[in-house]
């Protein structure tokens, strides 16, 4: 029988107005201590983003979502913060912020597979 790994993941939100609290879903950061796993995805809807805030920089919004990727993938030009391990990486990702881009609160589960587990997650709360 397969076992089963805690994991802890966040949603990567667009909040163009924090002041108005209303934000799109964008992608998923999940984090497996057990499978050394730590994945940061996401996808833009161009169309329904300039939907939601005309005035939002399309361009500047995908760098902060670059960033976020390569820092959780710990590339080596993802600066001081993505060379430190994978949980300080998370909890750095997840931490509180009154920025564009924001993640929700952190949800813990259990996954066998963590990969496979982003995938249903980005499908089930990102994708329309």
């Amino acid at each position: 029988m397969p076992e089963n790994h805690l994991f802890e993941y966040a949603v990567i939100r667009v909040v163009p107005r924090v002041e108005r609290e209303e934000f799109l879903n964008v992608g998923i950061i999940l984090y497996c201590r057990d499978q050394q796993f730590l994945q940061a995805r996401f996808s833009l809807n161009e169309n329904r983003l300039q939907a939601f805030c005309a005035l939002i920089n399309l361009d500047e919004l995908k760098e902060h979502l670059l960033a976020l990727e390569k820092i959780s993938s710990g590339e080596k030009d993802s600066g001081p913060i993505g060379q430190l391990d994978i949980a300080s990486r998370f909890r750095w990702l997840t931490a509180k912020r009154s920025t564009i881009v924001q993640t929700s609160q952190v949800h813990p589960g259990l996954c066998v597979d963590a990969r496979e587990t982003l995938d249903r997650l980005y499908s089930q709360l990102v994708l329309p």
